[in-house]
């Protein structure tokens, strides 16, 4: 009969302690984003109830640039001993396709913990493009190739690339103006300077309300709880189409799977309170409650998804 070395036995019995007394001290939530950003709201609500729950506190820790990849890059190389995590979104995969350079694998080197929201943003153009629907958009951009033009909030952005899935899939051309974020890109598309748009539904909203933008369409499966009355683009005229800017929990590669778990039913449980669902519909997100195994699945889809878009429009950032 083979004996266990006494070293596997210690640590065999030294996990679920570790995973009991867990966590001992302040948890360090990295955000790759601006403050008051999509993705940093939703990480707030979350690490405050965390702190409640944990009796321990969470400290958000923002660390925009370089594509998310700045935060992201401190999490990969931090101890997988569930005391640094990483509040990440759609960038997070979108980035890994777009740098020649990244210094970590964004899927490999990272431990799911739960998908945390999702939301769609908006096709939106400006009143004065004569068309009411997808169908009509589609039909008046094959008439005039190239010459409607759509912004984005960079070049490589979620915006950008959601813009090139919509032409690809729906076989349109339009010329793409790239702006220095969301703000700049929506001033200019109810201004009239560009036609046609891909904001955030919290961006969208009070604009389309008022008649400065036309929604024609959402950029998720399915219509969002936010703007019910919005076809998605899937049902308006692009069938298969679905984008959406998701936020997901990760921690390093090697976290115990006893704290992953931890943490995923925590956080389940803070998603499922009525106000923390009805604060993330404010924000134009879909509070979203996976299984770590299900958004691990998820993440590699989306990552090999945005790898082709990225490939199609050939897109690049050095």
């Amino acid at each position: 009969m083979h004996r266990m070395p006494f070293a596997l036995v210690v640590l065999c019995m030294a996990a679920p302690l570790f995973a009991q007394n867990y966590p001992s001290r302040p948890i360090r939530m990295i955000v790759p984003f601006s403050p008051g950003g999509a993705t940093d709201v939703p990480a707030r609500i979350v690490a405050q109830r965390l702190s409640e729950a944990l009796g321990q506190q969470v400290v958000i820790d923002n660390r925009p640039g370089a594509g998310s990849m700045l935060g992201a890059e401190v999490v990969a190389k931090a101890n997988p001993d569930g005391y640094t995590l990483l509040l990440t979104a759609t960038t997070h995969v979108i980035s890994a396709s777009l740098y020649k350079k990244v210094p970590y694998d964004a899927v490999r080197d990272f431990a799911p913990v739960m998908l945390v929201g999702s939301g769609p943003n908006v096709l939106a153009i400006h009143p004065s493009l004569p068309a009411k629907s997808v169908r009509e958009l589609i039909a008046l951009a094959k008439a005039q190739p190239n010459k409607i033009d759509y912004a984005s909030s960079g070049n490589g952005s979620a915006q950008h690339l959601f813009g090139a899935l919509f032409l690809s899939m729906a076989n349109i051309r339009m010329t793409h103006i790239p702006y220095k974020g969301s703000a700049p890109a929506t001033t200019d598309l109810i201004s009239g300077q560009v036609s046609v748009g891909f904001p955030g539904i919290a961006l969208a909203l009070p604009h389309t309300k008022a008649g400065r933008l036309r929604s024609l369409a959402v950029t998720s499966e399915k219509r969002s709880k936010a703007m019910p009355d919005v076809p998605s683009l899937a049902e308006a005229g692009v069938p298969g189409y679905a984008a959406t800017l998701w936020s997901g929990l990760l921690a390093p590669k090697g976290t115990p799977p006893e704290v992953i778990q931890r943490l995923h039913d925590e956080i389940a449980k803070i998603l499922r309170q009525p106000d923390v669902e009805n604060t993330f519909l404010a924000t134009g997100t879909d509070v979203t409650i996976t299984t770590p195994d299900q958004f691990g699945q998820f993440l590699k889809a989306e990552y090999d998804k945005w790898a082709n878009v990225v490939k199609a429009v050939d897109a690049q950032v050095n």
